[in-house]
């Protein structure tokens, strides 16, 4: 079977991947990841039960894209019947502490949840972390078959994927070390009158999150639950930063076999086939030299080539549309921009 069987220039594989339960789409900051991943999960919601689509960017654009408001609690879609979005930020760690202990009253718990804030409050990533673990937490409360997360420009991104690892890592230290001042917590809690603090309490809470974010880093590692959209233009910078990404994602045993090339110039022509704009030369020219990498570069990937269109990305029908040229990429030796506008249009 040849390559063009193996890997098809489209996002198919995607939509086909039944089990898959955590999309992320990422790139450089500019080359159109909200309008990737609203498409996408438009497109999955077609054929999923239940769809969630998140922003991990403190930018926010997909409020933008489907010119509807959104907040951190999933809303429904105007017009969609089975896909919610939500804008999350990462919790402050106080703030997620509470909930550990939300079962808990009193001075003791007080004290208590201030031992663990001084014991994990400063392990790297600790935002990111809890951000992740009630993200989870919420997608199970609502059942949600799968979830595309827009996410935030590469550095951030890789950050927040690599936080599940180093957290359970330092999560499992600190329990390992909790005998060590068992003992000693007991007689604080007795010198300053609050003889219901015990080790029990605090054993429990630490032992409370850790199955919580090892869910969440073994999911994140499973290929065939997770998955990461690279998105990129044919320019140096990106593509540069495209390869740094999938290098460092290979490093974090997180699957990517996906890249999105968009906004992709095809010059229109005139009745005698010549092309009459001399920018348009200019950047088609510049782009093939990269296009031509990202071939060498990416063989073994599903890469979508998309045009750069005339009009913004936005609004449910113009996603909707977009995501279509995702799933069946347009031959632009056959077709050209003008004709993909009177389709936008109709």
């Amino acid at each position: 079977m040849s390559d063009e069987l193996l890997y098809d220039p489209n996002i198919q594989n995607v939509l086909e991947q039944k089990e898959l339960k955590w999309i992320f789409v990422g790139g450089k900051g500019g080359v159109g990841k909200t309008s990737v991943s609203c498409s996408l999960a438009l497109q999955l919601a077609k054929i999923r039960r239940s769809v969630l689509l998140i922003s991990t960017d403190p930018a926010h654009n997909i409020s933008d894209s489907f010119e509807q408001q959104f907040t951190r609690a999933p809303t429904k879609v105007n017009g969609v019947a089975n896909l919610m979005a939500m804008e999350v930020d990462s919790s402050p760690p106080d703030e997620s502490l509470d909930q550990m202990f939300s079962d808990q009253s009193g001075e003791g718990a007080d004290f208590t949840k201030g031992i663990i804030n001084d014991l994990i409050g400063n392990l790297p990533g600790l935002d990111e972390a809890m951000a992740l673990t009630q993200i989870m937490t919420i997608v199970e409360q609502h059942d949600f078959d799968c979830v595309v997360f827009d996410t935030a420009p590469t550095g951030h991104t890789l950050r927040l994927l690599s936080i599940p690892t180093a957290f359970e890592k330092g999560l499992k230290k600190i329990i390992q070390m909790k005998s060590m001042f068992g003992g000693l917590m007991s007689s604080m809690g007795g010198a300053l009158g609050m003889g219901n603090i015990n080790q029990g309490d605090i054993d429990q809470g630490l032992e409370k999150m850790l199955p919580v974010v090892q869910k969440l880093n073994a999911e994140i590692k499973n290929p065939d639950m997770t998955t990461f959209v690279c998105v990129c233009i044919p320019e140096f910078l990106s593509l540069y930063e495209t390869e740094r990404l999938i290098q460092k994602l290979t490093v974090l045993d997180i699957d990517t076999h996906n890249v999105i090339v968009n906004q992709i110039v095809y010059p229109d022509k005139d009745k005698m086939g010549e092309v009459q704009c001399g920018l348009c030369l200019a950047r088609t020219k510049m782009q093939g030299k990269y296009l031509e990498q990202i071939n060498d570069l990416y063989e073994d990937f599903n890469v979508t080539k998309m045009p750069l269109l005339p009009r913004e990305v936005k609004g449910v029908k113009t996603l909707q549309l977009f995501g279509g040229l995702l799933k069946d990429p347009p031959n632009m030796k056959e077709k050209s921009v003008h004709d993909l506008v009177t389709v936008l249009e109709k």
